[in-house]
């Protein structure tokens, strides 16, 4: 097993932290790439992984994803993430959430977490009875704050629409033809909300049966999880797990434009160059997905109602813009553009 920091995806954090608790079940790591602009933000996802490498590896990825997306937010915090490996049957007690508060609170208030992929509100007002560094907690009418998903598809939405407008030359949605890959809380927001404004949609999940009955529900069409990236269409919005961009699937790309809300979505940095050397329309996820941690990251700075996170979260197409106005200029890709303003904003350009 290669040390630490020889992994690729390490890139200076500032800490790494793995937790074991075997009486609860847990076993952890909060990974910390920075906290140069506030305490590193980023919810904290539960998932079985194959082995604990693939986890590092997630949290290495996500925690610098988070710097960034920070960042590029406006937000005054640092980048982290938390990954709490779960078993085949993705068991979840009330004693491993206790286990893992008490985990972010050793940490002295560096990290904050919220929900991601296999957490929800619910489990962060568990893990809020340990430690007062969490976010994403159910709040009242008109509050920032609460379950980040539907927020996160309203940033989406809105940077598919810039997406549009730049790629295709049109200012509305009626008929264009988007492929959304995983319709759980992101990627079915981002789906009513297209189909609200007259797109056609294609959709594939995990859970072939949710994918089936939104697709009814929409009037779109459901297709198998190994063919969505495939599909036809204007636009191809992956919104499930990460790392999905790649030599292979790139060449095999049907559309002219990715606008999605998953995390990650290039396997590596040369497949921002794939993507433009396609003539594919990239919108960088974490610039695009930001709305979920505006919402939360407001909530847990007590700055502002849900109208400032909404009024933020508008502010992501005009991002989107710059990194695209710059790219045009530049002649690089639209990947490598938002990394360089983003590691300026953290103090590493």
């Amino acid at each position: 097993m290669a040390a630490l920091w020889d992994y690729p995806d390490f890139d200076d954090h500032e800490g790494v932290h793995l937790f074991r608790d075997r009486a609860a079940g847990l076993t952890a790591i909060v990974a910390i790439h920075s906290t140069a602009l506030g305490p590193a933000a980023g919810g904290t996802r539960f998932w079985h992984y194959a082995d604990g490498e693939d986890a590092l590896t997630d949290a290495l990825r996500l925690s610098r994803g988070m710097s960034f997306k920070n960042a590029m937010a406006g937000l005054p915090m640092g980048g982290g993430k938390g990954v709490v490996l779960a078993d085949p049957a993705r068991t979840k007690t009330p004693a491993l959430l206790a286990a893992f508060g008490r985990a972010i609170d050793s940490l002295g208030g560096r990290y904050v977490t919220a929900e991601d992929v296999g957490m929800s509100d619910a489990d962060m007002v568990a893990i809020s009875a340990e430690t007062r560094h969490v976010a994403g907690l159910p709040v009242g009418q008109g509050a920032a704050g609460g379950d980040p998903g539907p927020l996160t598809a309203l940033g989406v939405f809105l940077g598919l629409k810039a997406a549009v407008r730049r790629g295709l030359k049109r200012d509305d949605l009626a008929g264009v033809h988007v492929a959304i890959q995983g319709v759980g809380s992101v990627g079915g927001g981002l789906a009513r909300r297209l189909a609200a404004e007259g797109a056609r949609l294609t959709i594939a999940d995990v859970d072939a049966g949710r994918a089936h009955a939104l697709a009814a529900e929409l009037g779109g069409t459901a297709v198998d999880k190994a063919d969505i990236l495939r599909v036809e269409a204007e636009v191809v919005s992956p919104c499930a797990l990460g790392a999905i961009l790649d030599a292979e699937t790139i060449a095999t790309l049907n559309a002219p434009i990715v606008a999605g809300g998953a995390n990650n979505q290039l396997a590596t940095p040369e497949d921002g160059t794939r993507l433009q050397a396609r003539g594919i329309l990239y919108a960088p996820d974490y610039v695009i997905n930001a709305g979920g941690i505006i919402n939360v990251g407001l909530e847990y700075l007590g700055q502002g109602d849900r109208a400032e996170v909404e009024a933020r979260i508008a502010q992501i197409p005009g991002r989107l813009d710059q990194i695209w106005d710059e790219s045009a200029a530049t002649g690089d890709p639209a990947a490598l553009v938002a990394d360089r303003i983003a590691m300026r904003l953290i103090g590493r350009g």
